[in-house]
């Protein structure tokens, strides 16, 4: 057996350890809901998490729509202890958001989070204690800077992965400056079994298209809009989504991917149209705000629907992490959206 197929073998068991009810279709990088005084709303994150777990399986957190970029250690570690309590009530995977622009800075903040785990689950093994607390992995970068050559992002990567640990490697050329070749994401995944997950969020879909045997590596689209032609039931390269706007349309998202399953594609494209022209209207809205990142704050605009529903007009905006509150006309575009395209909830998951 060659190492690639050894690669390809060992993280396939590997997987089924990891989701012995198979890897979701569908990934949710949740967003960070803050109270007045700028901490973390616990008992709302706890809400929202609840909401979405009929249908979202997965949860990155902290990932970019999350504020992962933005956060200090203190405020990522508060929102982990939030997440890790909901993931074993209702069942979630969680990958642990690792999001640095450095190498170095990141596989030293992975091993301090498995260290802080063990002493959270009581646990020696990191296996054990990372399956315990229900966290399949963690989510990095590469390193930033629009220079580095393949081989120094290589390189930065490699000595990550080579803690072992599970990994899922994030394509985000728009903080990053740089993207990951497919030859590189394909050597790395004939070298580490332990490279679980792929997620590519430019919108160009290069590793994905190249049509190179990523060894059984579990490929999501991050990329928003037109969803349906890009999942393998319906002849798409991707094996499912890690989607922002999941915080808001887990269920259609959910109901779409069941439609493909089930060879329903007709009704699968409905809801991706409805779905995909809410998002570009809210996602406009939200362009050229001060503060927060777009993902953020066209999320918590549709999500301040979701929660509140007929209410939500009488309720305050959310807070953005930087502390202003979404602005009214925001939230006003987003309502108007969500009921123009038949996806304003009839209900709020608070009420």
């Amino acid at each position: 057996m060659s190492g690639a197929q050894s690669a390809a073998a060992s993280r396939s068991q590997r997987l089924a350890r990891l989701f012995p009810e198979g890897v979701p279709t569908l990934w949710c990088p949740s967003i960070t809901h803050y109270d007045r005084d700028g901490g973390i709303d616990a008992p709302r994150m706890a809400a929202h998490l609840k909401h979405l777990s009929p249908s979202v399986k997965g949860f990155l957190i902290p990932g970019s729509t999350g504020d992962g970029w933005e956060m200090d250690a203190r405020e990522i570690r508060r929102l982990l202890e939030v997440a890790l309590e909901q993931a074993v009530k209702v069942k979630l995977h969680l990958l642990i958001g690792v999001l640095k622009t450095d190498a170095e800075e990141a596989k030293q903040t992975i091993l301090d989070t498995v260290a802080w785990l063990g002493v959270r689950t009581g646990l020696d093994d990191p296996e054990a204690s990372l399956a315990k607390a229900r966290v399949c992995g963690f989510t990095v970068c590469p390193p930033r800077g629009a220079d580095l050559s393949q081989a120094k992002i290589g390189e930065g990567l490699t000595a990550i992965l080579e803690t072992g640990l599970p990994i899922a490697l994030y394509q985000l050329p728009q903080v990053t400056q740089n993207e990951m070749s497919p030859d590189l994401v394909t050597d790395l995944a004939s070298t580490f079994d332990n490279f679980v997950l792929f997620k590519d969020t430019s919108g160009a879909d290069r590793v994905a298209l190249s049509g190179r045997n990523v060894e059984g590596v579990f490929l999501v689209r991050g990329a928003e809009g037109d969803y349906v032609r890009w999942l393998r039931h319906a002849g798409g390269p991707y094996d499912g989504f890690l989607l922002s706007t999941a915080n808001s349309f887990g269920h259609e998202f959910h109901r779409m991917i069941q439609d493909l399953s089930a060879g329903r594609v007709e009704n699968a494209k409905q809801v991706s149209e409805r779905v995909t022209a809410t998002v570009n209207e809210v996602f406009g809205a939200v362009t050229g705000l001060p503060h927060g990142n777009p993902f953020a704050n066209a999320n918590k605009a549709m999500d301040h629907f979701f929660a509140h529903g007929s209410k939500a007009a009488d309720v305050l905006p959310p807070r953005l992490h930087a502390g202003p509150l979404l602005p009214e006309e925001v939230i006003r575009a987003a309502g108007e959206a969500l009921t123009r395209h038949r996806l304003m909830p009839a209900r709020g998951y608070l009420e």
